[in-house]
């Protein structure tokens, strides 16, 4: 019997137009593309705020709030934020806890949050074709401490950890530090992968399966989902799905540069799922399962 898949769409991410320049970056572009997705079966959708003078990212509650409300006044989705990208041209320098949780924490006291990214690790992001030309990446960084505030926020209001899992020691830094926090919520364990980038795996079934047996011996049970950056997962989205996975796809984890929209690698996720006999999950199909995993 086939479950019901998780189809989450990430609509932009950290890059600018000039990396990927089908992006939504204005707060109405953002709410259309939201809307649109979700009526073509996506159940999450994550986002990131831009400074439209700019085209850069900018981590502003009230920002995120108007692009939140204006979704979901529309249709019913699960929505939520990312965190400041520290390590990037934009967030060179790394904040305090505090400061890069600000957002997050504005928002979780509004009750407009559901999910949260909380990264449990640090990695190089670096380009594949950037190294072959000397050009260096830099460190992504998720000190331990950032990792435990956001998890005890998500203790306190009650919303899921989006866990991006770019590395093993991911995996398994956050299982442990999620057993320190019996009352957060069910953490949802993404599987990173790329073609482009030089982090963690290629989507091949092999480094899925890897990671399923980790997964089985520190979080058993526990919802986990395919994702990436600059990566197609086309070849490993029948297999994760066979395996009990989700899926998530956008222009955030498109090969950078793809003339894709968010809209058409949606439908086309779900018209390959529906081809395989698998239906997509409701928004209430995935709080629910997510309230089952959560409850001892």
């Amino acid at each position: 019997m086939t479950h019901p898949v998780w189809l989450e769409v990430a609509l932009n991410g950290p890059w600018g137009r000039d990396t990927q320049p089908g992006i939504p970056i204005a707060p109405e572009e953002i709410i259309d593309e939201a809307i649109a997705c979700a009526r073509e079966g996506a159940a999450i959708v994550h986002l990131h705020a831009y400074d439209v003078a700019t085209g850069r990212q900018r981590d502003d509650a009230d920002l995120y709030a108007s692009i939140i409300e204006g979704i979901r006044s529309h249709v019913d989705v699960i929505v939520y934020p990312t965190l400041p990208f520290v390590g990037s041209a934009d967030q060179a320098e790394i904040p305090s806890a505090a400061e890069r949780f600000q957002a997050v924490d504005i928002l979780a006291q509004r009750g407009l949050l559901e999910w949260a990214v909380v990264d449990p690790g640090s990695t190089n992001i670096a380009l594949l074709d950037g190294i072959r030309a000397d050009k260096q990446g830099f460190v992504y960084t998720n000190p331990e401490s950032h990792l435990l505030y956001g998890l005890r926020l998500a203790q306190q209001y009650g919303f899921s950890p989006s866990y991006a899992i770019y590395e093993p020691g991911f995996l398994r830094l956050g299982a442990a530090w999620a057993k320190r926090y019996p009352a957060m919520p069910q953490a949802v364990y993404r599987f990173m992968f790329s073609d482009q980038f030089s982090f963690g795996f290629p989507p091949q079934p092999y480094a899925l399966d890897a990671y399923l047996n980790l997964l089985a011996a520190e979080a058993p049970s526990a919802p986990w989902m395919v994702a990436g950056l600059g990566v197609s997962l086309d070849d490993l989205m029948p297999y994760a799905a066979s395996r009990g996975g989700h899926i998530r796809v956008g222009l955030e984890d498109a090969p950078l540069g793809t003339r894709e929209s968010n809209v058409s690698l949606v439908r086309g996720v779900a018209n390959r799922l529906g081809k395989s006999g698998y239906s997509l999950a409701t928004p209430d199909e995935v709080r629910r399962a997510m309230r089952a995993k959560s409850t001892p």
